[in-house]
């Protein structure tokens, strides 16, 4: 019996330079580097706060 959890596909739109160090932070937290890079993480409470604190910068596919 499998369990698959879900994701969310996030996508680096803008560059982290000039903003907050705890936003480029959380960007890399979240496992972004170049701009349009895009990675599958977990569907957790954990990783919406990080998309939605740095929302402006990122694009959920």
């Amino acid at each position: 019996m499998t369990t698959t959890t879900p994701t969310i596909k996030v996508k680096l739109v803008r560059s982290p330079i000039g903003c907050k160090e705890s936003h480029r932070a959380t960007v890399r937290g979240l496992g972004l580097r170049k701009l349009g890079s895009v990675r599958e993480l977990q569907d957790t409470p954990a990783v919406r706060g990080m998309i939605n604190k740095v929302s402006y910068l990122v694009q959920v596919l």
